[in-house]
């Protein structure tokens, strides 16, 4: 989802340096390899210790049992998350064909038999008659949903459409009990928005689980306008007691992790209508170090479900952000990703689960590529790095001018383990620190004919102008900023 055609420049535009090794340097030069890992290490701490509450205490009430609502391939890794932590659960589906298949789902999440190519620290080994064993003991499958009824918390993970979850909620309603709290796994849509018809809009809140769940530990605990602080500590709660990383964040279109997401994929779109070959952005990403490159994230995510993140973004930010027209080009190719065995490359085993696919550049996207062509720009390793990732910088200045999170380690959490980004560079916040927000700005200033998506915001100036750092920035509940930095 890259930007709107760009605004009137503010200057005569300019290329990015001409001496690339200059900025192959910039970009790629090494991060202190022993800083910017125990940054990592204070990021995980901090994590363990935060309750997800500032200035306030709540009890967390104890989550006894689960509901799940929508038994497709996000709701079985979710149920499967809740069998390995003990959680008895409760899984719907309008459609008893795809519950009869859930259990078998599940015992495959269980034992690692779903391909997964993202690394951590999780086993995956449950033999399939233990897995089975455990499926049989909590969890229970039904199309009713009365059945919800004695559960401690009912999350909802249905198609990303704002009517379709609205139905839902006002169908479950009259079944949950008194104290139940009520989740969506939405990836956009705002809380505000599906809690608008609510009788307990309190008891709401958003609970993000990120693909493939067995392997991100990251969760976003999405707090709406009218969500208590008891319902935010007990997500959070439940949250570690999955042996999840969660951050509380405030609502927004996109929350944290997809607001800096797009940007990048949004980008990735853009180099590929200037000329960049395919080959040349993945490289510039996976040798800064991201754990995979844009578009073969795209493919793994689903760009059908690119463009409908995009699409809500673009309702929200209008002025910088439009769909692709080759996305919605691929689309109606019927190219979604790995789902349907092609998108930006074509996977040798056809459709299916992402990880562990054979994959080359298919050249029927170069024909499509043609099709909106733009005039070619220069692109080297160095300005496909900067153009990835200095719009994400942005983007988390934006975020944090909003106070849509409670400090700025809670963006560099989210970066290292919902997105990939390298943990020998510290985090996103700790690379731009390292690299100096004087330099970031000169860097932008020669991105300055892309128009409003590589604009710095008046939060990055102010910053350099006053030569502060994003590790020294004051977090939203106290006077004092997080503690070290890069050097």
């Amino acid at each position: 989802m890259p930007a709107r055609p760009p605004a009137a420049p503010r200057k005569a535009p300019t290329n990015l340096p001409a001496d690339d090794d200059l900025l192959r340097e910039t970009i790629f030069g090494e991060t202190p390899p022993g800083p910017a890992q125990r940054n990592v290490r204070l990021l995980i701490e901090r994590n363990r210790r935060d309750p997800g509450l500032d200035g306030a205490t709540a009890d967390a009430r104890p989550i006894r049992s689960v509901g799940i609502v929508g038994a497709g391939m996000m709701g079985a890794a979710v149920a499967a998350v809740h069998v390995r932590g003990n959680v008895p659960v409760v899984l719907t589906d309008a459609d008893e064909s795809v519950l009869a298949g859930v259990p078998r789902q599940i015992v495959a999440e269980l034992a690692g038999e779903v391909p997964c190519d993202v690394p951590c620290d999780v086993p995956c080994d449950v033999p399939g008659g233990e897995g089975r064993r455990l499926v049989a003991e909590m969890v229970r499958t039904t199309a009713d949903h009365a059945a919800l009824g004695q559960c401690d918390l009912v999350i909802e993970s249905i198609v990303e459409n704002l009517a379709a979850k609205q139905g839902l909620y006002a169908a479950l309603q009259p079944h949950l009990g008194d104290e139940t709290l009520l989740a969506s796994n939405t990836s956009t849509i705002p809380i505000g928005r599906l809690a608008a018809r609510l009788a307990r809009p309190e008891r709401f809140c958003g609970i993000h689980f990120f693909h493939p769940v067995r392997r991100r530990p990251l969760v976003e605990i999405v707090r709406g306008p009218a969500t208590s602080d008891r319902t935010v500590a007990t997500a959070v709660a439940h949250a570690k007691g999955l042996d999840k990383m969660p951050i509380v964040v405030d609502d927004g279109p996109g929350f944290l992790v997809n607001r800096l997401l797009l940007p990048y994929l949004g980008e990735a779109f853009e180099l590929l209508l200037e000329g960049a070959a395919i080959e040349t952005i993945e490289r510039a990403a996976i040798d800064f170090g991201m754990a995979k490159g844009p578009l073969q994230l795209a493919d793994e995510i689903g760009l059908d479900t690119v463009l409908q993140g995009g699409i809500v973004l673009r309702d929200a930010f209008a002025d910088r952000i439009a769909p692709s027209p080759l996305l919605i080009g691929m689309l109606k190719a019927r190219r979604l990703g790995c789902k349907s065995g092609a998108g930006f490359f074509r996977y040798a085993d056809g459709p299916g689960q992402p990880g562990g696919q054979a994959r080359t550049v298919d050249p029927i996207v170069g024909q499509m590529i043609g099709r909106w062509a733009r005039t070619p720009r220069r692109h080297t390793a160095g300005s496909v790095a900067a153009r990835l990732l200095l719009p994400m910088v942005l983007e988390a200045t934006r975020i944090l001018a909003e106070g849509k999170v409670r400090d700025p380690r809670d963006i560099d959490l989210a970066v290292l383990f919902g997105l990939g980004f390298p943990a020998a560079r510290g985090g996103l916040l700790w690379w731009a620190d390292t690299l100096g927000l004087r330099r970031i700005l000169e860097l932008l200033d020669s991105l300055d004919d892309l128009g409003l998506r590589a604009q710095p915001t008046r939060f990055l100036e102010e910053m350099a102008r006053e030569d502060r750092r994003f590790y020294h920035t004051p977090s939203r509940a106290t006077s004092e900023g997080p503690a070290g930095g890069p050097p």
